[in-house]
């Protein structure tokens, strides 16, 4: 398994063209564009790097790009696993509802040879229908599959 945190110090390293052990809002800009991200006015680039920035040198060291890179990866993983959820919600869901019905679920299950009735349909839904409606949304949906 690659270690994230020796990979993050190469990148940091990389850009730290002035060796100090700290990003400039510049050499974020570099990184920024180098990673395929936008060009970034140096303005926002110094906007950004403050709220990067706990002790408000203007500067980033390692720790906080290390930090900062943890949080956007993960911040990368929950929405790749939400854009998941939402497709298999809508393969449940009936075209062009925002919600799972007992005859949805059914006709999905159905699909993947579970032979099952509405009434057990109902009892399954009852398990994650948080708000007691009958109806999962797709937060109730989210909610049982995470």
């Amino acid at each position: 398994m690659i270690n994230c945190n020796n990979s993050y110090k190469r990148i940091f390293k990389r850009f730290d063209e002035g060796g100090d052990g700290k990003l400039s809002p510049s050499e974020l800009c570099r990184f920024l564009e180098t990673i395929g991200e936008v060009q970034l006015p140096m303005e926002e680039a110094r906007e950004l790097m403050e709220s990067m920035d706990p002790n408000g040198d203007g500067l980033l060291g390692l720790d906080e790009f290390v930090g900062w890179m943890e949080r956007e990866v993960k911040l990368g993983d929950e929405e790749r696993k939400i854009k998941e959820l939402r497709e298999a919600f809508r393969m449940y869901a009936m075209e062009g509802s925002e919600c799972i019905t007992r005859k949805s679920l059914k006709r999905m299950l159905s699909t993947f040879g579970e032979s099952i009735s509405l009434e057990d349909c109902c009892v399954m839904i009852g398990e994650f229908d948080v708000n007691e409606d009958g109806i999962p949304s797709f937060d109730e949906f989210k909610l049982m599959m995470l």
